[in-house]
């Protein structure tokens, strides 16, 4: 089951959290040698905030099997702060646009469930986006993640600027729009016809001027 989790609700959840950061560990350190902090087994960067939200996948026993981050641009993020020169275009900084990074399935999982993990993760940045009146995603991903994962979907999305090499692997910026009509299609897509996401996370928009 798919749930979104922030610093407000995390204390629910017992050692969810832990669970993803090893996840991420396993994934982007141990297997795709990302250049990033770790701690204990566990990779974490500046942009695991307390303005984060993270869509978790939990299976029997409350395992984390699945994860992404997302994160309000009005709030560093990591396309401005890394990467601006893959947009073409002024890059946002608004509450009610977010940018999703850190996809991560558990590898060893049969490929059944984890097509079922991926979909529904894609619907949850929906479902969670409709109940938070975000109007789009933007996101740095690998070419084939946005392919087999947004593309895939029914969802679509556009390139915000050029193709560029990460690290060997072909990258573009790019944005996902979210709308009634998207989740539509992503559900007549997937077959995944239900709510996904068990709680929705509602997340109030901050002044600017709180930012310290």
């Amino acid at each position: 089951m798919l749930h979104a989790i922030n610093i407000e609700n995390a204390h629910e959840y017992g050692n969810v959290l832990p669970q993803l950061h090893r996840l991420r560990y396993r994934q982007f350190k141990e297997r795709q040698s990302y250049n990033v902090p770790v701690y204990n087994g566990m990779e974490y960067d500046q942009y695991d905030t307390l303005a984060t939200v993270y869509l978790v996948w939990l299976g029997e026993g409350g395992t984390v099997r699945g994860c992404s981050r997302l994160n309000p641009t009005d709030r560093p993020y990591m396309l401005k702060d890394l990467w601006p020169h893959m947009a073409d275009r002024p890059l946002p900084c608004s509450p009610f646009v977010w940018e999703g990074t850190r996809i991560c399935i558990e590898k060893e999982l049969p490929v059944e469930l984890r097509e079922r993990i991926k979909w529904e993760v894609v619907l949850g940045y929906l479902e969670f986006g409709l109940a938070n009146s975000i109007t789009k995603y933007i996101g740095v991903m690998q070419n084939y993640i946005w392919r087999k994962v947004f593309i895939a979907s029914g969802w679509g999305a556009e390139y915000l600027g050029s193709e560029r090499l990460i690290d060997g692997a072909r990258t573009h910026a790019g944005e996902v729009l979210v709308s009634p009509e998207a989740l539509q299609r992503v559900r007549s897509t997937t077959g995944i016809s239900e709510p996904v996401l068990q709680n929705p996370c509602s997340v109030a928009p901050q002044p600017a001027a709180s930012l310290a």
